[in-house]
C-alpha cells in the first residue's frame, strides 16, 4: 500500500520546527528516520496532512557530553549513537539495548528519540530509557519542558508530548562508578520483534551489596514497565546465582505480559524470569571482573 496525500515541509532550524508544529498541530507528524512513522503510514493507520521533516535541522542531529550526562538531539541516528565512545563508555546498557534495534540498516536511519517517540511495548530504548531514569526533552509553542522517563509513556503508541510538540532530545544520566548493567531479549527471528526483554541496572556499595536497583520489562501491556518488586528484592542484598534465581522467578510470577499470536503472556512471563536470571549472573560477574582489575567503584 502507499500512504494518504500529504504536504512535506522541511525546515532547517529548531525554531521553525516549532512554528510548523504551531501552524498544524494534529494535522502533521514529525519525520526523522520514519522507521516507525512511513510504515504505519503506508498501511493508512496514519494519514498526517503534513509531515515535518527534521532531517535538515542540524540544530537537532547531535550527541552532546557534559560533565554528569549525555544528551542526544531528535534527529540522532541509533547507529551513531551506539557506536559513539561516551555512551559506550558512560552509557553501556544504552549502547547494548540499540544493538538489537532492528538490523543495521534500521539504525543508519532510525533515531533514538524517534523510538522513544513511538512507545512501542515490545521496544528496546523505552526499557533503557526508564532504567537509566533520562528525562525527555520536550518542545513546543508552550516552550521546552524536561519530563522524567518514568512519566513520559502513557500506554502503547502514547506518550505525553502533545500533538504540536517535539521530543526535542533526551538527556541519560552518566552511570557512576559501581554501577552495572545488562540489557537482554529473545526474539523468534533475526531482526524482528522480541517476544520478551528486560533491563538491569545496580549500584553496588562498597561491599557488594545491591544499593539502588532499576529493573524494566518489555513484552507487558503497559510500555517499559517498572519491576518495583524484584527491585526491592534485590535492594540490601548480595547478588549470587540463589538470588539471582530467585529474582528470576519473582518477575516470573509478578510481571504483567500480554498474549498474542507470537506468545502468550505466560511464557512472556517466564522468558522475561529466564533473561533477568541470565542478566543478574552477567552484571555479578562484572562486578567481581572489575574488582579483580583493581578498578574504581
Amino acid at each position: 500500500m502507499k500512504p494518504a496525500k500529504f504536504d512535506f515541509k522541511a525546515p532547517d532550524t529548531l525554531a521553525a520546527v516549532v512554528d510548523a508544529l504551531a501552524e498544524y498541530g494534529e494535522e502533521s507528524r514529525i519525520l526523522a528516520g520514519g522507521q516507525s512513522l512511513v510504515p504505519l503510514m503506508n498501511l493508512r493507520m496514519l494519514q498526517p496532512e503534513v509531515l515535518i521533516s527534521i532531517n535538515n535541522c542540524p540544530d537537532l542531529s547531535y550527541i552532546r557530553e557534559a560533565e554528569g550526562d549525555i544528551t542526544i538531539g531528535a534527529a540522532a541516528r541509533q547507529w551513531d549513537v551506539e557506536t559513539h565512545s561516551a555512551v559506550r563508555k558512560h552509557l553501556p546498557l544504552l549502547a547494548q539495548a540499540l544493538g538489537y534495534v532492528g538490523g543495521r540498516s534500521n539504525r543508519n536511519r532510525g533515531t533514538v528519540c524517534g523510538s522513544l517517540a513511538h512507545s512501542d511495548t515490545l521496544a528496546e530504548l523505552p526499557v533503557a530509557a526508564v532504567v537509566l531514569d533520562a528525562g525527555m526533552i520536550v518542545n513546543g509553542p508552550r516552550g521546552r519542558r524536561t519530563v522524567p522517563s518514568s512519566e513520559f509513556f502513557l500506554g502503547p503508541l502514547e506518550t505525553c508530548v502533545e500533538p504540536d510538540e517535539i521530543l526535542e532530545a533526551v538527556t541519560f544520566p552518566k552511570c557512576r562508578a559501581g554501577t552495572f548493567g545488562q540489557f537482554a531479549e529473545l526474539g523468534i527471528r533475526n531482526h524482528g520483534f522480541a517476544v520478551s526483554g528486560v533491563g538491569v541496572a545496580i549500584h553496588f556499595d562498597d561491599k557488594g551489596t545491591c544499593e539502588t536497583v532499576r529493573i524494566a520489562a518489555m513484552g507487558g501491556h503497559e510500555v517499559a514497565q517498572r519491576q518495583f518488586p524484584v527491585e526491592a528484592f534485590l535492594t540490601g542484598r548480595v547478588l549470587d546465582a540463589r538470588i539471582s534465581a530467585e529474582a528470576g522467578r519473582l518477575l516470573a510470577d509478578t510481571v504483567d505480559m500480554a498474549s498474542d499470536i507470537h506468545a502468550d503472556s505466560d511464557y512472556r512471563a517466564g522468558l522475561a524470569g529466564t533473561l533477568l536470571t541470565r542478566s543478574l549472573a552477567e552484571i555479578a560477574a562484572a562486578r567481581s571482573a572489575a574488582v579483580a582489575a583493581g578498578e574504581e567503584l
